[in-house]
């Protein structure tokens, strides 16, 4: 009998965010129990190949590069003949279920063929989910939070318990348990479920807004406007949010709410572990938890994520496995840089399968084992060229909390432009298409303020980053379709 799988994802949840990776602030005792009771292991360089949901999320279920087949923004999603490990997975042998978010796929394409059963939790179509989660309640106390300068920063701070933008999670996490108590198929179990924490705007009820200790929470990341030579588009988003006025004990109410949100998917995460123990699936279930890719959270005076830069905070993200016992490795917390692209070769070596396509990432599973090494160095990318005005996501109006970033994607100078990052040891080197480029020294510079690019000291370095890209983009800019067609 194959092992069973799930994967349980998160929204804009960043690295840093978690007790076990050094937060003094940050409550996650189910997922921190992965490590402290060597059930498996945290991956704390663990870096998403795009700063957004839709590209990472395509990215990392088919182990395809964003640039590979062109899926740079929210609004360009998968095609027919596109590959994905949901399709792989159930062709060989699962009982394939999706709960949550798509963003993947048209929300129009049937999913049959990616799955056995699709919970969207959505009583009708996506038109809907308003009218469903967001009554009249949840609507006046949106309106009363948006007052001020709070307009721009997705702060709503302590929630009612009855929240109607959180009860889509609950839902969806609910189906899940309902799910792993009720099953009755003989097949292996893949259960993909992926939810909104902790995904602004930044809210919570009690007892959650409560529990983290303001005092705890590490230093922000000073405001963008006191740094030289970062990307254009964070000094646009920064000063389009105009929340440069905000105190530090403001920012400290965003980031400690952020920090309950997780602090809830944490418990969400328990919830679902309890039942696996009651059912008895425990240990032969693996468990992926991960988020597409991370948040600011107040860093450089900005909320939110952006589309093309590449800090620590929406790059690094949490990448955790539990996995069933007939795998064996060694619980730890691993330094060694990982990308979410090995994630479709990891699910098919459990499965014991080999994929049907071409792709780009390797077992995770054999890299712990030591039977193929762990990649020198990891990317992530974002971005478009100039006179691609269909890709900047227009119609977002200044009454739209988005309208700061998507405002500035809409600039044709370099704001929304392509970039590529590439991380070895603490090096950071970032490829700007038509502004100056950056590279960081992530160990003398942790917060990534001091652009080293014009030193001289690094042009070895930069020349050899340079060359690096080169080679990944020779290597992984498409690859030979698998069909043939008759000609």
């Amino acid at each position: 009998m194959k092992p069973n799988i799930v994967m349980f994802i998160a929204d804009q949840m960043r690295s840093d965010s978690l007790a076990h990776l050094g937060n003094p602030a940050s409550l996650t005792p189910n997922l921190d129990t992965i490590v402290k009771e060597e059930l498996g292991v945290s991956f704390k360089n663990a870096y998403c190949q795009n700063p957004v949901c839709s590209p990472s999320r395509i990215s990392f279920l088919t182990g395809l590069y964003p640039h590979t087949l062109g899926h740079r923004t929210i609004s360009y999603l998968q095609n027919d003949f596109e590959p994905n490990i949901l399709k792989e997975m159930k062709e060989n042998g699962y009982e394939v279920i999706w709960i949550g978010r798509n963003d993947v796929l048209d929300s129009r394409k049937d999913k049959s063929e990616y799955c056995d059963l699709y919970i969207s939790g959505i009583n009708g179509d996506m038109q809907k989910m308003k009218e469903q989660f967001i009554n009249d309640e949840t609507q006046n106390f949106i309106k009363e939070k948006r007052k001020g300068d709070n307009f721009y920063s997705f702060y709503y701070g302590e929630v009612p318990k009855n929240f109607g933008m959180l009860k889509m999670d609950e839902v969806w996490v609910k189906s899940l348990i309902d799910y792993l108590k009720n099953r009755n198929s003989p097949k292996p179990f893949f259960v993909y479920c992926t939810i909104g924490l902790p995904h602004p705007p930044y809210g919570i009820p009690e007892p959650y807004f409560s529990k983290i200790d303001r005092k705890k929470l590490p230093k922000r990341r000073p405001n963008i406007n006191l740094i030289k030579n970062k990307s254009s588009m964070l000094y646009g988003i920064f000063e389009r949010q105009n929340l440069k006025k905000w105190s530090e004990e403001k920012w400290d109410e965003l980031r400690a709410v952020y920090l309950g949100m997780v602090n809830k998917f944490d418990e969400y995460y328990g919830d679902i572990v309890k039942v696996l123990k009651e059912k008895k699936l425990f240990e032969d279930t693996n468990i992926f938890v991960f988020s597409d890719h991370g948040d600011y959270t107040g860093d450089y005076g900005i909320a939110e994520k952006v589309q093309n830069s590449f800090e620590n905070p929406v790059v690094n993200v949490p990448l955790l496995f539990k996995p069933s016992k007939n795998i064996k490795i060694k619980s730890s917390i691993i330094e060694k840089p990982v990308e979410l692209i090995d994630i479709p070769a990891t699910l098919a070596d459990i499965a014991g399968f080999q994929l049907s396509y071409t792709q780009f990432g390797h077992s995770l599973i054999k890299r712990l084992n030591h039977e193929i090494e762990f990649n020198d160095v990891v990317f992530s990318e974002g971005g478009r060229i100039h006179g691609e005005t269909y890709a900047m996501e227009k119609g977002h109006g200044p009454d739209s909390e988005y309208w700061p970033r998507l405002e500035t994607q809409c600039q044709e100078g370099p704001e929304h432009t392509k970039a590529i990052m590439c991380r070895k040891d603490n090096l950071k080197y970032i490829y700007r298409l038509y502004e100056l480029d950056e590279l960081y020294d992530l160990n003398s510079d942790p917060h990534e303020i001091f652009n080293l690019i014009k030193n001289e000291n690094y042009k070895e370095q930069i020349a050899w980053f340079k060359l690096r890209i080169l080679d990944w983009m020779v290597e992984t800019g498409d690859f030979v379709p698998s069909r043939k067609d008759k000609r």
